[in-house]
């Protein structure tokens, strides 16, 4: 194994982690002023979490299957879907002010419950994730498993639960 290489992934695994979080957090402080509101993202952004949910399950049949090929090609989508979500999600609230949960009792306690595990899992992943690709990446495929095993099931609840978060509070939406 390429230990430059591997160095390579490490730094740049450690500046993603950290950036990403960082850069979504003060983003979304930030409101663009005179900008038609992009009111119609949620259900795109909460549709690509779905579809990242379906294809995790179809990647890790794949690899079960020896499909390494399309297991790979499947993840790419995966992550790239996540880029895409994580770009409409902030695009979203740039222009448009949170819509607030206006459900009570139980409900509002599920709600933040799902929302807060969805927003921290959300944060765990990113370096879970991209630790995972460069093992597959480096060839390190004993490694990439171990890792896998805590990776997908993460990233799949957060994926899910991004649906369930919009699911809850698309009733809540100003249209």
């Amino acid at each position: 194994m390429d230990k430059t290489l591997e160095k390579k992934y490490k730094r740049w695994i450690v500046i993603l982690s950290i950036l990403i979080p960082i850069v979504v957090a003060i983003l979304f402080g930030v409101k663009i002023p005179n900008v038609e509101p992009l009111s119609f993202l949620p259900p795109i952004y909460a549709s690509i979490n779905g579809l990242t949910a379906v294809l995790l399950i179809i990647a890790i049949v794949a690899i079960k299957k020896g499909n390494r090929k399309l297991h790979e090609q499947l993840i790419k989508l995966c992550m790239l879907c996540s880029v895409l979500f994580l770009g409409m999600y902030v695009a979203y609230h740039m222009t448009s002010d949170s819509t607030p949960y206006g459900g009570e009792g139980i409900g509002r306690t599920f709600y933040f419950l799902i929302l807060i595990s969805h927003i921290l899992l959300s944060i765990i992943i990113i370096p879970l994730v991209l630790i995972t690709y460069a093992r597959a990446a480096l060839g390190n495929f004993p490694q990439h498993k171990k890792i896998a095993k805590i990776a997908f099931p993460l990233w799949l609840y957060a994926a899910i639960s991004g649906v369930i978060v919009y699911l809850m509070i698309s009733p809540y939406y100003v249209h």
